[in-house]
C-alpha cells in the first residue's frame, strides 16, 4: 500500500512516504482544527502545524488530489497508532481523555489495537467518495498489520453539551459498548451523554445531528464508550469510538478492502 496508489476520480490514498508527506499532513490538521475549527494551540506549538510527540510513532494516511499543484495535493488525513508502535508504559493519546483498560484487555492476544485520530478533510472534499477512499486505507491497513480492534476519539464542534444534547442522547442509548469493550471519560472535564430521557426524542432527527465522522462509524458498526469529554483546547466534546474488526457489518469489509 505504501506505494501503490488507490484511485476515485481524480483523488487517491496512500501512507505517507517521507517528512515532506508528514509535514503536510500537520499543515492540514492545523488548517481544519486551528484556522476553521477554533481550536487552541498549546504553548510551545510551532504556529502552521499541528503535532505533538506521537505524530512520529504513526503512520498517517493521506487523501491525494492528483490534479491539484503540488503544494496544495493532500486534502485529507487519518493518523494511525499500531498498540506495537508504543514505547514501554506509553498509552494511546486517547487515554488522556477516556480510561481504555476494558478495551485493551477485551482485545485478546490474536491481533493488536489501532488508533484512529487526526481525522481532517478540506472542505470542498468532505464528500462520501472521500470518506471512502479513507476507509479503504484503513481497511488494507488493518488486513496487513493483523488489526483486531480499533478505537479513537470522534469529535462534535462546540463545547456546549445542550446543543448536542439529541446526537449525545441518541449515541448512548443506541450505541452504548457492552462492559467489557466500554472506555470511560475520566477527568474534570467530563460529561454524561444521557441527557435525555429515552422516547422523548425523534431518533430520526437525532441521527441527522451527528457529525459526519460520527455516523460514519456508525455505518461501520462502531460503539461508544461511556460519557464524553470536553475538550476546551480543541473547541469539540469528545466520545470515544470503539471497533472491534470482527464486528464490522460484512458489506463495509467487502467495499473497502482493496482485495474485493
Amino acid at each position: 500500500m505504501q506505494h501503490s496508489l488507490v484511485r476515485s476520480r481524480k483523488l487517491s490514498v496512500r501512507l505517507a512516504a517521507s517528512e515532506q508527506d508528514v509535514r503536510a499532513a500537520q499543515q492540514l490538521r492545523w488548517h481544519v482544527f486551528y484556522e476553521e475549527m477554533g481550536a487552541q494551540p498549546p504553548s510551545g506549538m510551532c504556529v502552521g502545524l499541528d503535532c505533538d510527540a506521537y505524530d512520529d510513532l504513526c503512520d498517517h494516511l493521506l487523501v491525494i488530489d492528483d490534479m491539484a499543484d503540488q503544494a496544495s495535493r493532500i486534502v485529507g488525513t487519518y493518523r494511525l497508532l499500531r498498540q506495537d508502535r508504543l514505547l514501554h508504559g506509553q498509552g494511546f493519546y486517547s487515554a488522556q481523555e477516556f480510561d481504555l483498560t476494558d478495551v485493551l484487555c477485551a482485545s485478546g492476544v490474536d491481533g493488536q489495537v489501532l488508533e484512529l485520530g487526526r481525522s481532517c478533510v478540506l472542505p470542498a472534499y468532505r464528500t462520501s467518495g472521500t470518506i471512502a477512499l479513507l476507509w479503504r486505507g484503513i481497511a488494507d491497513y488493518v488486513a496487513k498489520h493483523n488489526i483486531r480492534l480499533m478505537l479513537g476519539c470522534a469529535s462534535f464542534h462546540g463545547t456546549d453539551p445542550v446543543e448536542h444534547a439529541l446526537g449525545l442522547s441518541y449515541l448512548t442509548h443506541k450505541h452504548l459498548a457492552p462492559h467489557g469493550y466500554r472506555p470511560r471519560a475520566i477527568g474534570a472535564d467530563v460529561i454524561k451523554t444521557d441527557l435525555l430521557p429515552i422516547g422523548s426524542y425523534d431518533e430520526r432527527r437525532a441521527l441527522m445531528t451527528l457529525p459526519p465522522l460520527v455516523k460514519g462509524y456508525l455505518r461501520t458498526g462502531a460503539m461508544i464508550g461511556e460519557g464524553a469529554y470536553v475538550d476546551h483546547a480543541f473547541n469539540t466534546i469528545d466520545v470515544c469510538i470503539v471497533l472491534p474488526v470482527a464486528q464490522m457489518i460484512g458489506r463495509y469489509l467487502t467495499k473497502f478492502s482493496a482485495a474485493a
